[in-house]
C-alpha cells in the first residue's frame, strides 16, 4: 500500500504527460483532480487500517536494491509520518484544484505537481537514509520548474536561489549520513539497526551539525532562511500552498526522526543552542513581518517565526514537545496553505497584494467579504487564538518546552505576541476602512474559489476543538522517539 503513495502521483505525472496536445487545460485539469482526488482517497484508506496505538512501523515493505552500496527500498510509516502524508495527499489536492484552467503548459504543470507529490510522500515514508535523501533531493527538479515557469517576474531569480540553498541542502545531509554509516560500521543505511550506534558525543556532534544546517535550510532557520521570501513571492498561489504547507516539514520531520533518532547524546549536548536559535529565529522572522507591504512577504516571513516553535520543542526533546512539534507541523501546514490561497484570491481580484494601496475589502457589498471573514479568521489561528488548531499546537510547544528552556520560550512567546501585531496590521489595513474608488467594482469571488479555503478553515477549526483526534495518532510514535533517551530534560536542563 506505501509503494501505491509513490507510484500513483509517478505514473499520473507520466499518464499526464502522454494526454493529447490538443486536450485543453480545463479537461487536463479534470484528469489531474481525478488522479489526486485517488492519492487522498487511499490516504483516508490508510487511516482506517492504522493502527494509533502500536510502537512499531506499520505497512512496511524491504526490498534489496542495490546491495553493494547498502541500499534498499524500505517503506514504513508511524505516527509521525502519517499526518504528514495525509497533508501532503490534500494539499496537492487544493493545489490542483486551486490552479487557473486556462495556465500556459498545463500537462507539464499537473506532471511536475504530481512528481513533487511522490517526492515528498517517499521522503516521509522512507526508512533507508540514502532512500531519504533521494526523495529529498527529487522534490527539487519539479518546484524548481513550478517556480521559474509559472512564478513572477523575478522567477528566474527566485528559482535559481531556491535551487542553489535546498542543493547545499542535501549535500550537507548526505554528508552527515555517509559520515553514520561510515564511522558506525554499518552494512547498510537502514534507519532501525542505526539508531544504536555507539559513537562518541564528540563524533555525534560533528555529524550532527552537517544535518542541522541541511535540514536548518529547508525549514528555514535563521541565517538560512533568505531563499523562503523570494520563492513564495515570485511563485504562483498554488505551489506557495505546496511550499509552505508540505516542503517545509520536511526540514522539520528530518530533525525529528533523523537529528534525534539517530544522534541522542550529541542532540543532549547541543539543544541549548539550537532552542537559543530557534527564540533567534521566532523573533526575527516575526520582527520582518511587521515591516512587509507585500502580503505574501508578510505570511512569508511568519512561517519562518512559527516554523522555529518547532525547533524549541524538538530541541527540548521531552514526551510532550516531541508531540508538540508535530501538531505544530500540522497546524503551521494548514493555516499557512489557507493564508496563501486568500492572498491569492486577493491578488486575483484586486491585482496587488500592496497593504497601501488595498483597502476596505472586508465591505459587504462591493468588496471581498467573505474572503476577508475567512482571512481572519486565519490569522487569528495563526495568532493563537482559543479554539483554533493554532492555539493547541503553541500551547503544547510552550508547556513542552518552558521546564527544560524558560528563557528561550519565554523569548518565543513574544514572538507568538508579535504574530497578532503584524497580521492585526495587514488586516486593518486592507480588509477594513472605506473601499477607495479604484476599488469599487471588484469581480465576484465565486464559490469554486471560496471551497478550498472553506475546507481548511473547517478543519482548521475541528482539530482546534478536538485535538485528541490528531494527537492520538502521534503520541505513541513521540514516545518510541526518545526511548533510551529519559535523559535530555535533566541535562539540559543542568
Amino acid at each position: 500500500m506505501l509503494s501505491a503513495f509513490i507510484l500513483i502521483p509517478f505514473l499520473g505525472a507520466i499518464a499526464i504527460g502522454f494526454l493529447p496536445i490538443n486536450l485543453d487545460g480545463n479537461r487536463t485539469r479534470l484528469v489531474a483532480l481525478v488522479i489526486a482526488s485517488s492519492i487522498l482517497i487511499l490516504n483516508l484508506i490508510l487511516g482506517f487500517q492504522f493502527d494509533p496505538t502500536t510502537l512499531q512501523l506499520q505497512f512496511s515493505e524491504q526490498i534489496p536494491w542495490i546491495s553493494s552500496l547498502g541500499l534498499s527500498y524500505h517503506l514504513g510509516i508511524d505516527g509521525l509520518s502519517f499526518p504528514l502524508l495525509f497533508i501532503n495527499s490534500l494539499l496537492t489536492l487544493i493545489a490542483i484544484y486551486s490552479s487557473s484552467p486556462s495556465l500556459e503548459r498545463p500537462r507539464f504543470y499537473y506532471a511536475l505537481l504530481f512528481l513533487l507529490n511522490g517526492g515528498v510522500s517517499g521522503a516521509f515514508l522512507a526508512q533507508d537514509l540514502l532512500l531519504f535523501f533521494l526523495f529529498y533531493e527529487l522534490e527539487i527538479i519539479p518546484l524548481y520548474f513550478l517556480i521559474a515557469i509559472w512564478g513572477g517576474q523575478r522567477r528566474g531569480y527566485a528559482a535559481m536561489k531556491f535551487l542553489l540553498y535546498t542543493a547545499l541542502s542535501g549535500i550537507l545531509v548526505l554528508v552527515s549520513f555517509l559520515g553514520l554509516v561510515w564511522l558506525s560500521g554499518a552494512s547498510s543505511f537502514d534507519y532501525e539497526p542505526l539508531r544504536s550506534n555507539t559513537l562518541p558525543v564528540e563524533t555525534q556532534i560533528l555529524l550532527l551539525i552537517p544535518l542541522l544546517i541541511g535540514l536548518g535550510i529547508k525549514i528555514p532557520i535563521f541565517p538560512f532562511h533568505t531563499w523562503l521570501p523570494d520563492a513564495h513571492v515570485e511563485a504562483s498561489t498554488p505551489v506557495s500552498v505546496l511550499l509552505a504547507g508540505v516542503l517545509l516539514k520536511l526540514g522539520t520531520y528530518g530533525l525529528l526522526r533523523f537529528g534525534i533518532g539517530l544522534f541522542l547524546q550529541g542532540w543532549v549536548a547541543i539543544a541549548p543552542w539550537m532552542a537559543t536559535l530557534a527564540a533567534v529565529s521566532a523573533l526575527y522572522g516575526a520582527s520582518c513581518a511587521i515591516a512587509q507591504k507585500d502580503m505574501k512577504k508578510v505570511v512569508a516571513y511568519s512561517s519562518i517565526a512559527h516554523m522555529a516553535y518547532i525547533l524549541l520543542a524538538a530541541a527540548a526533546s521531552t514526551r510532550l514537545s516531541i508531540l508538540a512539534a508535530i501538531y505544530q507541523m500540522i497546524s503551521h501546514g494548514l493555516i499557512s496553505a489557507l493564508l496563501f490561497l486568500l492572498v491569492g484570491v486577493v491578488y486575483k481580484k484586486t491585482g496587488s497584494r500592496d497593504v497601501n494601496y488595498l483597502r476596505g475589502l472586508l465591505n459587504p457589498e462591493r468588496g471581498l467579504p467573505v474572503t476577508g471573514t475567512l482571512m481572519i479568521l486565519g490569522v487569528m489561528a495563526s495568532a493563537g487564538i482559543p479554539g483554533m488548531v493554532g492555539f493547541i499546537a503553541e500551547f503544547l510547544v510552550f508547556r513542552g518546552s518552558y521546564p527544560i528552556f524558560p528563557i528561550q520560550t519565554l523569548l518565543c512567546l513574544i514572538g507568538s505576541g508579535l504574530t497578532a501585531v503584524y497580521f492585526l496590521l495587514m488586516i486593518n489595513k486592507v480588509f477594513f476602512g472605506r473601499l477607495t474608488d479604484q476599488l469599487s467594482k471588484l469581480p465576484r469571488v465565486l464559490w469554486a474559489e471560496r471551497t478550498p479555503a472553506m475546507v481548511l478553515a473547517v478543519l482548521i477549526i475541528v482539530l482546534g476543538i478536538q485535538p485528541n483526534w490528531m494527537v492520538r495518532w502521534s503520541e505513541p510514535s513521540a514516545s518510541l522517539l526518545l526511548t533510551g533517551n529519559e535523559e535530555i530534560a535533566l541535562v539540559s536542563k543542568q
